[in-house]
């Protein structure tokens, strides 16, 4: 199988030469087995499946013994390792134990997940100040290209210049951004493999990180949900629409969050201190824009005629895109922006040093000033640590639309 170089991979192997345990967890089927077997060729490796039976009844009999029997010359990759959380309290001492060695900077143990060991309070406690946690994502746009490039580290590092990009089919782009299985096998009936991909992570996942008895029902939350991907999510409106209690609501949401299905991007404010003058609310979002528009019961190729939709789809990308992007790097964070009225940027880039990019997404093909209103507020509200916006839009050219504010076309996110 050919190998597409992650974005995670450079950050997962320094932390594998840092920190004695790590934590690789994401979405199912979007990869990390793929990450591991690479890392295997440079170092080491003892993989073990723990959702095996025969390995999962072992451990459920004797968690200590089972790790006294790995190799202690290795790097011991446990795979999916949410099923088997006899194991942490082990971890610990097995980590503490070995961790004083000659080799305490290298990790001890890699474990592999698709679901969010940090909403298992009783599995994290375990590993507090001993476990990293790194999360790989489906496929960007620049990974299935094979490019080098990354947009959220281009844009800080220097203002972009005039360039005319080739004409590109946004749909087809949208169609490789996924999950590797459904980008690279052209012959796969997308909608029935979405369909048992959903399947799968509501009757394995979703129960493992949230106590629901009918995760099915979850379905009918997803499609309310699918419907306000790019908004303000009011939960109360959701859960009604959805015809859930607020407490059942906030638990279905939770799974869905937890096993990475979806994300929310939370509300930039200068030095973090919110007053009336800044909406609270987050943003939400879909992982993969392929499951956002099965949700909605519509092909990409239909979306993109309708342009008031397919710009909420074009947004939901780009917001995939510049997570999948920021999630490897510790230095950039990823928000959005709006005043209470309604002056908004779609989304802030921000470096830890405090510099500002500013990000506005738009379907059509042609710009102008007047799209640029939320980025000048974003500017004002930044002072001094703006350091340019960006107008994403489908046309092919970069262009100046004023004082540190460009025109870039969607090609920008991978070329």
């Amino acid at each position: 199988m050919v190998y597409y170089k992650r974005f995670l991979a450079a950050e997962l192997e320094k932390t594998l030469n840092t920190r004695p345990l790590v934590y690789l967890n994401g979405p199912r089927q979007t990869g990390k087995s793929t990450l591991v077997q690479h890392i295997s060729a440079v170092r080491p490796v003892n993989y073990i499946a723990l959702d095996a039976p025969l390995v999962w009844a072992a451990v459920k009999n004797d968690p200590a013994g089972f790790l006294d029997s790995l190799p202690a010359d290795k790097l011991n990759v446990l795979d999916e390792a949410q099923n088997c959380p006899e194991l942490f309290p082990y971890l610990k001492i097995a980590i503490d134990r070995r961790r004083g060695g000659k080799n305490k900077a290298v990790c001890l143990y890699l474990l592999t997940g698709s679901a969010n060991l940090l909403a298992l309070p009783r599995l994290a406690e375990s590993l507090v100040g001993r476990m990293s946690v790194l999360k790989l994502l489906p496929f960007a746009a620049a990974e299935y290209f094979k490019k080098d490039s990354c947009f959220v580290e281009q844009i800080f590092s220097a203002p972009p210049v005039y360039k005319k990009y080739p004409a590109v089919k946004i749909t087809e782009v949208l169609k490789k951004a996924t999950y590797p299985e459904l980008a690279l096998q052209k012959k796969l009936d997308r909608q029935r493999w979405l369909d048992d991909y959903l399947n799968m992570i509501l009757q394995r996942d979703v129960k493992m990180v949230s106590d629901i008895r009918n995760p099915e029902k979850i379905i009918s939350l997803l499609s309310v949900l699918a419907a306000r991907a790019g908004g303000l999510l009011n939960n109360s409106s959701a859960a009604m629409d959805a015809g859930l209690d607020l407490k059942t609501y906030d638990k279905y949401k939770a799974g869905i969050l937890n096993t990475f299905l979806a994300f929310e991007i939370k509300p930039w404010s200068p030095a973090r201190k919110f007053s009336k003058r800044f909406v609270k609310a987050a943003k939400f979002y879909f992982t993969d824009t392929n499951l956002l528009a099965y949700l909605l019961k519509r092909d990409l190729a239909e979306l993109s005629k309708d342009q008031a939709a397919f710009g909420h789809v074009l947004e939901n990308f780009t917001a995939a895109e510049l997570l999948k992007q920021t999630t490897s790097r510790v230095d950039i964070s990823l928000w959005h922006f709006r005043t209470a009225d309604q002056k908004e940027a779609d989304f802030v880039l921000e470096r830890t040093n405090g510099e500002i990019v500013g990000v506005e997404v738009k379907s059509a093909k042609m710009v102008n000033f007047s799209d640029t209103k939320g980025l000048q507020e974003l500017k004002k509200m930044a002072a001094g640590k703006f350091k340019r916006g960006i107008v994403l839009y489908a046309g092919s050219e970069i262009l100046p639309l004023g004082s540190d504010i460009w025109a870039m076309p969607f090609n920008g996110l991978w070329e």
